[in-house]
């Protein structure tokens, strides 16, 4: 019966049928098994794919906090670069000091610089950045100095107009970045955009250093004086490393201060 149903298949269409209605229940007993297998298939991809986002993360801060360091490098390499230039263009003996640490009382515009006596800095001192002057020192430690900015209250400086010499007494006011000129005649020749500089008087700040430039001026009709006021063109609130001058006159003093020598013109002859 077998053999004849070998050669005629009189039986393929019934095992047909069966391998049709078979089919639904084998697929239901193997399905747990798969499942399984996809779901842990799934589970060890989604890991993968968290530790790999992980790791692009960590890897993209610690890129970003490079660049950011990268960026902060080259932008101090370019202030350096500016103090270099800003050193190379004046005559006197110059120094670079870093800021360390800024007054935070209301109104006070002082800072404290990384050199002190031991570099020879002294009381007095003018203080500067690549683009003007920002102030002078106040007091010397060994390690360590404090400096006054232009802005400060307590802070004056003779300065003239670059057009034209007009002098006059520029004042801090105890922000940022204004300062104003001691009373003006109206009729003075003195124009918004006017350029101020050191005029040497004093003889504490070197002439012809860039001070501010000339913001508002109020002439009020029938008043005999004009309110000037002007930005300072030093970058006070950004800038982190300064130059410490000194001038022919203060070198002359220090050097006699060392070794007792009166240069005042009065000694014995």
């Amino acid at each position: 019966m077998m053999t004849l149903d070998h050669r005629q298949h009189h039986m393929d269409s019934f095992r047909n049928f069966l391998s049709v209605l078979i089919y639904p229940i084998q697929y239901l007993v193997t399905l747990p098994e798969a499942a399984g297998e996809w779901l842990g298939e799934s589970i060890t991809t989604r890991r993968k794919l968290v530790e790999e986002n992980t790791t692009l993360h960590t890897q993209q801060l610690i890129l970003n906090m490079r660049l950011q360091k990268l960026a902060a490098i080259e932008a101090e390499n370019e202030r350096l670069r500016r103090l270099l230039d800003s050193s190379v263009k004046v005559k006197e003996r110059v120094l670079i000091a870093e800021i360390v640490s800024v007054d935070m009382a209301p109104f006070s515009r002082q800072i404290v610089l990384n050199k002190g006596s031991n570099q020879q800095v002294y009381e007095g001192q003018p203080i500067l950045d690549a683009a003007g002057v920002m102030g002078q020192v106040v007091t010397v430690g060994p390690f360590s100095s404090t400096a006054m900015l232009i802005t400060d209250p307590s802070h004056a400086i003779p300065v003239e107009v670059n057009r034209n010499g007009l002098r006059a007494i520029a004042v801090g006011v105890g922000e940022p970045n204004r300062i104003d000129l001691s009373p003006l005649p109206s009729t003075a020749d003195i124009e918004v955009g006017d350029l101020l500089v050191t005029s040497g008087l004093g003889g504490r700040f070197p002439t012809g250093y860039p001070v501010a430039t000339v913001t508002t001026i109020t002439r009020t009709p029938g008043q005999p004086f004009a309110e000037v006021s002007a930005e300072p063109t030093a970058r006070l609130e950004s800038t982190r490393q300064v130059l410490l001058v000194w001038s022919d006159a203060n070198v002359g003093e220090k050097a006699a201060a060392a070794t007792g020598e009166d240069t005042s013109g009065g000694g014995n002859p």
